[in-house]
């Protein structure tokens, strides 16, 4: 689990969340990324209780959580790899690391390996285009990163107790 997370989902615990933040100008975001943080995902059963609190339909709610690549809807692994995929990183690298990660560890990109351990995922641009190809584990930046240095990444995590 990640900073500030709880195990698994609680519908009371997003009823509180939801209930503490709807009077908030512009709840919906910061209701969901508040259930993100706290569960790791945005449960599909949270749908209702945002569009109930919000006076919303579910459609709006569902519609906001799908355009944003950031919120998921099932838990992530616990190791986090982000890949950068923008510009600037596909001109030093980014496709091979990109090919190499998903063969050495059997997924694609938007996939969670079956025991839970590791996700990776794509992104467009993590703000360190001088130093790509650039990826996010766990949160932490790193620049310059080839297919040996992303795995002494993961390795670290998963030593670290993330997987």
């Amino acid at each position: 689990m990640h900073r500030g997370q709880v195990s698994g989902w609680d519908p009371a615990v997003a009823s509180r969340i939801i209930e503490a933040r709807r009077q908030e100008p512009g709840a919906m975001l910061p209701i969901l990324h508040e259930l993100q943080e706290t569960f790791g995902y945005v449960d599909r059963a949270a749908l209702p209780l945002i569009a109930d609190a919000l006076n919303l339909s579910r459609a709006e709610v569902h519609g906001v959580v799908s355009f944003y690549h950031d919120f998921r809807s099932e838990p992530a692994g616990r190791t986090q790899v982000k890949i950068c995929r923008g510009e600037a990183c596909q001109a030093v690298g980014c496709r091979e690391l990109v090919a190499t990660a998903e063969r050495r560890h059997g997924l694609a990109l938007g996939e969670t390996s079956p025991a839970g351990d590791l996700t990776l995922e794509e992104v467009f641009c993590l703000g360190n285009c001088a130093l790509g190809p650039a990826v996010q584990v766990d949160g932490e930046l790193h620049g310059r990163v080839t297919p040996d240095v992303l795995d002494a990444l993961i390795a670290m995590s998963r030593s670290r107790g993330h997987a």
